[in-house]
């Protein structure tokens, strides 16, 4: 987190959740969807449908709340214009801005459409299948994750166990750390052979989303992962459930979320960023009651208010790094 303010936003969301309402009141009263919250350029990834298809979309709801449709568009943004300055990312920040927004509106206009990989957007497919997502450098890293020694919670293990391909099947189960956002929370991931390949599920514990907390905890504190994956126009992974207060999933070399230094070095930046926006419009589709206020919203706002927006979250967002590391 010290290195660069892209890893201190990613980490802090929190943070953005208590900065929001002061830096950017007017865009903090729009209509309400039921949103990803803590979104950005790296929270998203693949994975397959029951189908067998490969879908790519949103990879983490741990934050998700209702909350003004604007938080994700600027706070997707504004990682953008942070990746770009940091050098993931070859685009001008206002060309960011405006991919993204288009993308948002126009996943609004067509009631949104989930990303299927398989016929369509082969661009995308490419991308996502860069080479530092080989199976066989992804099951190495699995197999390198140290075994846990200690005692683990019997309702993680009960979470795991009735996601394995098998009743009864061994495994061993070792601690991963992924993300930054949810450092800290608990994370158990169950390894096994099984009929001749590798086999991972990962628990993961939840908690009440952070926008609670920044609310003087007089919101709900009810966790709505469940409710955005299962309302959002979106191709369900049918390995991913929320039991009691751990979100389990799969985890497989395509069924993981991306980072952009694991994309292929040539890619278009301009239709990255605009699927990246249409997606985020997928998820708010989830609140489609909400949809034709959002719309309204969007029209009457003045042409540069996105990038005035990202502008002064960046700012509040890079003092508080440049505060953090002085301490």
């Amino acid at each position: 987190m010290a290195e660069s303010p892209f890893p201190f936003l990613r980490a802090t969301f929190y943070r953005w959740a208590q900065l929001w309402p002061e830096v950017c009141p007017d865009l903090a009263r729009a209509p309400h969807v039921l949103a990803v919250c803590d979104h950005h350029v790296e929270n998203f990834g693949t994975w397959r449908d029951i189908e067998g298809r490969l879908i790519w979309g949103v990879n983490d709801f741990d934050e998700a709340y209702p909350m003004p449709y604007t938080i994700d568009q600027v706070r997707l943004a504004a990682s953008a214009h942070v990746a770009v300055a940091e050098n993931h990312l070859a685009i001008p920040p206002g060309d960011a801005c405006q991919a993204i927004l288009e993308g948002y509106t126009q996943g609004l206009t067509k009631s949104g459409n989930p990303f299927v990989l398989e016929q369509h957007h082969g661009w995308l497919r490419d991308a996502a299948l860069g080479e530092l997502r080989d199976p066989v450098q992804f099951w190495e890293k699995m197999e390198s994750l140290s075994t846990i020694r200690g005692p683990i919670p019997r309702s993680a293990t009960k979470a795991l166990e009735a996601l394995l391909p098998e009743k009864g099947l061994a495994y061993r189960v070792a601690h991963r750390i992924a993300g930054l956002g949810s450092l800290g929370r608990e994370r158990f991931v169950a390894l096994a052979d099984w009929r001749g390949g590798h086999v991972a599920r990962e628990a993961k514990a939840l908690v009440p989303s952070a926008c609670v907390w920044a609310d003087g905890n007089r919101g709900s504190k009810r966790i709505f992962y469940e409710d955005a994956i299962s309302r959002a126009v979106r191709v369900p992974d049918p390995f991913v459930h929320l039991r009691g207060r751990w979100i389990v999933r799969r985890l497989a070399p395509h069924c993981s979320r991306i980072e952009l230094s694991s994309l292929p070095k040539t890619r278009d930046e301009w239709r990255l960023l605009h699927a990246m926006g249409f997606e985020t419009a997928n998820v708010h589709w989830g609140s489609r009651k909400a949809i034709p206020a959002v719309v309204r919203d969007l029209k009457k706002r003045p042409s540069d208010w996105f990038h005035a927006a990202v502008q002064e979250m960046l700012k509040a967002t890079t003092k508080d790094w440049e505060e953090w590391r002085r301490l």
